[in-house]
C-alpha cells in the first residue's frame, strides 16, 4: 500500500515539476521585460534634461517697473491742510526673455515691458542687469531689449514647420517670479496640442497667427520665454494662456506660443530700424458701394469699395488701377469698408513694401492686380 502511495506521489511530482518551472521562468521573463521597460524610460528622461541644459542659460527673467503717479490736491495732517502732493507707486511686471545674440539682444513680449520706466534682466546665476528697449511691435506682441554685456550664451533655433501634434515640448521661463529665487529658468513639459491657430485681431490690438498650442504649464511670468523641442531647439515664444474664466489666472493646460521664425523676422526689423514699419500709403481714395453705384456700374454683388481718386505717381497708379474700379477682395478676403481694407492688412501682419493681391470689377469683367503698400 505504501509503495503504491509513493509511486502515485512521484508520478504527480513528475507532472507538476515542469509546470512550476515554466511559471517561475515566465515570471522571470516578465520581470526582465519590466526592468527593460524601465531602462527604456531612462533615455527619455535624459533627453529632456539635455534639452533643458542646452537652452537654460540663454533664458532670462525680466522685471519691468511702471511708475503710477497719484496726485492729491491737499491732505490733512495733524488737523492742518497741506497743499498739493504727488505720490509715485511702482508697479512690477514679471516676464521672461530669450537671449537672441551674444552681444546682448534679448527677445520678449511687448506686453511684458510696455509703458515701463525701468527694466532689469536677471541672467542664469542671478546677475541682474539694467536693460533698455530697442523696439517693440504692438501688432505681433514682440519686443527687443538690449543689455550691455558680451559673450552671452545663445540657444539653437529649430523649425516650427517640422512640428506635429503630439511632439514633446518644454516651456522655460520665470513663472510667478520663481527665476529670481532659483536663479535659473523653471521648466514644464507637455506636448504640441495644436498648430497654425489664428486668433485674428484681439481686443488688445495684438494679432496672433499660426500659433503653437501646448499643454505645458504656462503661468504669469512665462510670457517671453522659449518653447523648445526635445532636441533643445527653440521653436516658439510663450505668449499667453486661456484660463477659462476671469477669476482663474493660472494654467489649465491651454497655452500658446508664437512660432520662432515669425519672432526672428520681427527681431531683425527691430534691430535695423527700431520698429516694424507698418505705415503705408497706396494713393487710393475709396468709397463703399451703395445701391446707386451698384446700379450705375452694373456690379453683380453688393459689397466692395469704389476707387474715387488716385494720386499721381502712387503705387496705385503704378499698378494701373483706375477710377471707377471696384475692389471687392484683398488677399482673398471680402471688403466692404475702408476699415476692412486696413483690418485685412493688419490681420496678415503686412508691412510697408509688402505686395497685396486685389480682385477688381471693371467694365463687367473681373481683373486681378498687385498693389505695393
Amino acid at each position: 500500500m505504501i509503495n503504491r502511495i509513493l509511486i502515485i506521489f512521484i508520478f504527480i511530482l513528475f507532472i507538476l515539476l515542469p509546470l512550476s518551472t515554466n511559471i517561475f521562468t515566465d515570471i522571470e521573463i516578465k520581470k526582465g521585460n519590466a526592468f527593460k521597460s524601465l531602462r527604456n524610460i531612462e533615455p527619455i528622461r535624459n533627453n529632456f534634461s539635455e534639452a533643458i541644459n542646452k537652452v537654460s542659460r540663454s533664458v532670462v527673467g525680466i522685471s519691468a517697473f511702471i511708475e503710477d503717479k497719484e496726485e492729491y490736491p491737499w491732505e490733512i495732517k495733524d488737523g492742518i491742510f497741506y497743499p498739493h502732493r504727488e505720490k509715485i507707486n511702482q508697479i512690477k511686471n514679471l516676464g521672461s526673455g530669450l537671449i537672441y545674440s551674444n552681444n546682448g539682444y534679448i527677445i520678449t513680449n511687448t506686453h511684458v515691458i510696455q509703458n515701463s520706466n525701468k527694466i532689469f534682466v536677471t541672467l542664469s546665476g542671478g546677475q541682474q542687469i539694467p536693460a533698455k528697449i530697442v523696439g517693440q511691435d504692438s501688432l505681433t506682441d514682440i519686443a527687443l531689449l538690449k543689455i550691455n554685456i558680451l559673450d552671452l550664451p545663445v540657444a539653437a533655433l529649430g523649425s516650427p514647420n517640422n512640428l506635429v501634434v503630439g511632439d514633446w515640448v518644454i516651456a522655460l521661463g520665470n513663472p510667478l517670479g520663481l527665476f529670481d529665487l532659483s536663479f535659473q529658468p523653471i521648466a514644464t513639459i507637455g506636448i504640441v496640442s495644436g498648430l497654425n491657430i489664428d486668433f485674428g485681431i484681439k481686443d488688445n490690438g495684438y494679432v496672433y497667427k499660426n500659433m503653437i498650442q501646448t499643454d505645458a504649464s504656462i503661468n504669469e511670468g512665462n510670457s517671453g520665454g522659449p518653447l523648445i523641442n526635445s532636441n533643445g531647439e527653440v521653436i516658439g515664444l510663450n505668449t499667453f494662456i486661456m484660463t477659462g474664466s476671469n477669476n482663474n489666472q493660472g494654467s489649465i493646460g491651454i497655452g500658446f506660443s508664437i512660432p520662432i521664425d515669425q519672432v526672428t523676422r520681427i527681431a531683425h526689423d527691430l534691430i535695423l530700424y527700431g520698429e516694424v514699419k507698418r505705415t503705408y500709403k497706396t494713393g487710393l481714395t475709396l468709397k463703399p458701394t451703395n445701391e446707386h453705384l451698384i446700379n450705375y456700374l452694373k456690379i453683380p454683388f453688393n459689397y466692395g469699395l469704389v476707387i474715387t481718386d488716385i494720386e499721381k505717381k502712387s503705387s496705385a497708379m503704378q499698378s494701373k488701377l483706375k477710377i471707377g474700379d471696384v475692389i471687392f477682395k484683398v488677399d482673398d478676403m471680402i471688403i466692404n469698408s475702408n476699415q476692412d481694407f486696413i483690418n485685412v492688412n493688419r490681420d496678415n501682419l503686412r508691412k510697408s513694401g509688402d505686395i497685396i493681391n486685389l480682385e477688381v470689377w471693371r467694365n463687367d469683367s473681373l481683373y486681378y492686380f498687385e498693389l505695393e503698400l
